[in-house]
């Protein structure tokens, strides 16, 4: 009877710990693509207004002839934002780049680099990651003949990843998020 007990007590822990372990993933996969979710959301708003409240003309990359190819596609762009003093502006590049090598985070990583001009001379830069994860960044930008930018679309795809060093979700078949956005620069 003894022997009867235990066998049964030992298959419902182990069912109990199966259903536990099952919830914990399914928790741990929920919470990670909330978190970068809204983390994503976060920088896709922020560059959607950096190109909504620039001037047409303060963007790059430029096509190489914006009459015969007005639209190119980059992993990078560039704003030019006016400072308070007279001659002085800053530009921030967004550009996708490469994951350290071996880093689990995924093949690319989303940087911002703010390089602060004085009178045309780089006196400050600061760089930093924006976003680890990220399967693509693309931005596809229209000009005009200036060049002048009509409308910049940002199609950003990142894997959910809330805790890097947890790792727990390495095996789960998490789908990416994809966001895209679009957007024209004010008139000048």
């Amino acid at each position: 009877e003894m022997l009867v007990a235990l066998t049964i007590s030992a298959t419902l822990l182990a069912a109990t710990f199966s259903a536990l372990d099952a919830s914990f993933k399914s928790y741990k996969r929920t919470t990670e693509s909330a978190s970068t979710h809204v983390v994503t959301r976060i920088v896709m708003h922020r560059v959607m207004t950096l190109i909504r409240t620039g001037e047409a003309g303060s963007f790059g990359p430029f096509p190489d002839n914006p009459i015969e190819l007005p639209e190119i596609t980059t992993n990078n762009i560039e704003f030019m934002v006016h400072g308070r003093n007279e001659g002085e502006f800053e530009v921030i590049s967004l550009e996708r780049r490469d994951a350290p090598e071996g880093s689990p985070d995924g093949p690319y990583e989303l940087w911002i680099v703010q390089t602060t001009m004085i009178d045309g001379v780089a006196s400050e830069s600061l760089e930093r990651p924006l976003l680890v994860g990220v399967v693509d960044a693309v931005f596809t930008l229209e000009y005009d003949v200036g060049p002048t930018l009509l409308r910049a679309t940002f199609d950003l795809t990142v894997l959910p990843n809330d805790l890097q060093d947890a790792a727990v979700s390495a095996n789960l078949d998490t789908p990416s998020i994809r966001m895209v956005a679009s957007a024209s620069p004010r008139n000048e």
